[in-house]
């Protein structure tokens, strides 16, 4: 990862499911100094027009400080959600729950195909991993499932996803509406699971 190119190809992924949480990847991404991009996806200069979410092109970080005490305001580049092309460093939309971690699985798929299709012997291109936060609320939804399931069967190793396991949705206790061993279910879709 470069914060100088947060285009850059062969990028890790960072994708925040719980995208009500997005405080946590404004403040990583401040913290980091990514810079911004222009709409042609380099990073910003004083003479390269706008910046890919229509501010103004500023050369600098992505998330000022300024930015993120305007966290949740109008046109903000802090919104609620994190969203993709809005601000430097966000690698895809996260509202509905359960869409960040299946986007997740489609990004390492396309890992997987970016490396058999372009990767030569002794010339790799492309090895990036895929790494998503996901909260209950992702889990419980049939989404994740299918993604979970998918990831499992094609046997992703490019693919972590990180289960903020506090047992709390926005709703309450999990326990009002889902009662499954999710970390059974992972394992029984043929996935890696380590409980810290």
């Amino acid at each position: 990862f470069n914060p100088a190119d947060p285009e850059w190809m062969n990028r890790d992924r960072f994708v925040l499911s719980m995208g009500h949480a997005s405080m946590l990847i404004y403040g990583l991404l401040h913290l980091a100094g990514v810079k911004d991009i222009g709409p042609d996806g380099r990073p910003c200069t004083p003479d390269n027009g706008v910046a890919a979410n229509g501010h103004k092109a500023t050369p600098g970080l992505a998330v000022s400080l300024d930015d993120i005490k305007n966290f949740r305001q109008h046109h903000s580049r802090c919104p609620g959600h994190p969203e993709y092309r809005w601000t430097a460093g966000v690698e895809t939309t996260t509202g509905p729950l359960g869409q960040g971690v299946a986007n997740s699985v489609g990004m390492a798929i396309a890992s997987k195909w970016y490396a058999a299709t372009f990767n030569k012997p002794n010339f790799e291109m492309f090895s990036y991993n895929v790494y998503a936060l996901c909260g209950d609320g992702c889990l419980m939804e049939g989404v994740a499932h299918e993604a979970a399931s998918l990831a499992g069967h094609l046997k992703l190793d490019n693919l972590c996803w990180i289960w903020d396991n506090n047992q709390i949705t926005i709703e309450g206790n999990t326990s009002w509406a889902i009662s499954e061993d999710i970390a059974t279910r992972f394992i029984a879709y043929g996935w890696n699971v380590l409980r810290v």
